[in-house]
């Protein structure tokens, strides 16, 4: 965990993340046939569509912090609200610097920990609340398509006889396929404890690191099967479940920012087939896209998959108002609060997770040190 959020590889993830966009938006240029078709469109931008956008974008801090806080209180008296929403914002924005999301889980855990919250416990937080996203789109996906959504995606084709719609569709049963997987963890942590306990014994047979932590490692599982065991309970279930139903304006950014950016720009589109399409992006984007927070892929994939409603020549001007709302306003914020917390000193981000076994971490001053 500190090796990813590390200032240094912070840094260079939002380099990156910076030179990838640009790259791509200067594709996204020499595609449009036009270098200033996009300035003269500018005037016409509809900015009350922009303030919804940047309402939307919040939703990564205020959705995912709920979502957390839902899920915490199946472990925890009394867990920090404030502590749940600065962990929502501040996950995403890992997310968004680092390569497939990789850091946004740590950070997740990291910053609940600064508000109390033991690594064992955030650890277990932190993967229902990713249990709670599949379960979302599994479950929200189905019905969508029972009463007949993205239908009309069908007859846009992509390669080799695929349609959108067929890429909707393989990426829907994908997330079924996971939330089958999570359900039996939920159901039978034990035996799910034992096979990792069984793979981290054989890893430290080679590895002398590994074999040094096997004790805090076993002891951090065990608490983790713990926690998650408490989910298999009326009270847990009933946990889960809100917080599935919180997972769809947590992710109102990536599933809304195409359909506000197209109204943005004076674009009018069926909101469903729209809703679908960023489904779809969301997912490429999620688990296959090396860079951070998708970036260049990203503006390069919705620009393809969203051209069959926005003209060539305003292509750019989608794409900036398009990665504003889904991950550029949640990157300004965040690096401006890590940079306070790299000021302050990133508190205890060495330290093992086998330390929390008597019980939090933080004390009421570092709690309060956002």
């Amino acid at each position: 965990m500190a090796t990813l959020l590390t200032p240094k590889n912070l840094l260079r993830g939002l380099e990156l993340f910076l030179l990838a966009s640009l790259a791509s938006f200067a594709v996204v240029l020499y595609y449009s046939k036009s270098s200033t078709g996009f300035l003269a469109a500018i005037p016409s931008i509809e900015f009350g569509w922009l303030l919804l956008g940047l309402a939307i974008a919040s939703m990564d801090w205020i959705g995912g912090g709920l979502r957390n806080y839902v899920l915490a209180r199946n472990l925890l008296p009394n867990p920090s609200l404030k502590g749940m929403i600065l962990s929502g914002g501040m996950s995403a924005w890992a997310g968004y610097l680092t390569p497939v999301m990789s850091g946004a889980a740590p950070m997740m855990i990291y910053t609940m920990r600064r508000h109390g919250v033991p690594v064992p416990l955030g650890f277990t937080i932190t993967f229902m609340s990713f249990i709670a996203t599949v379960a979302f789109f599994a479950i929200a996906g189905p019905i969508a398509i029972a009463f007949g959504a993205g239908k009309s995606l069908g007859n846009h084709g992509v390669a080799l006889g695929i349609s959108l719609y067929d890429l909707f569709i393989g990426s829907l049963a994908i997330f079924c396929a996971l939330g089958v997987f999570f359900l039996f963890v939920i159901l039978f942590p034990r035996q799910v404890r034992n096979l990792v306990h069984w793979i981290a014994r054989l890893v430290g047979r080679r590895s002398r690191w590994v074999a040094g932590k096997m004790d805090g490692l076993e002891r951090g599982l065990d608490q983790t099967q713990a926690a998650v065991a408490k989910f298999n309970s009326p009270k847990g279930w009933g946990a889960l479940a809100l917080a599935t139903v919180i997972s769809g304006p947590s992710h109102a950014n990536k599933l809304l920012a195409g359909y506000v950016a197209l109204r943005a720009i004076g674009i009018e589109a069926q909101f469903v087939d729209v809703l679908l399409l960023q489904t779809f992006i969301t997912f490429v984007l999620y688990f296959f896209a090396p860079t951070p927070g998708g970036s260049g892929i990203g503006e390069l994939l919705s620009t393809a998959v969203m051209s069959i409603y926005v003209p060539k020549t305003i292509a750019p001007l989608y794409i900036i108002l398009w990665r504003l709302i889904i991950s550029g306003y949640t990157v300004l914020a965040g690096s401006y609060l890590f940079w306070r917390w790299v000021r302050q000193g990133l508190k205890g981000i060495e330290q093992d997770p086998a330390e929390y076994d008597s019980g939090p971490p933080a004390g009421p001053s570092d709690a309060n040190s956002c």
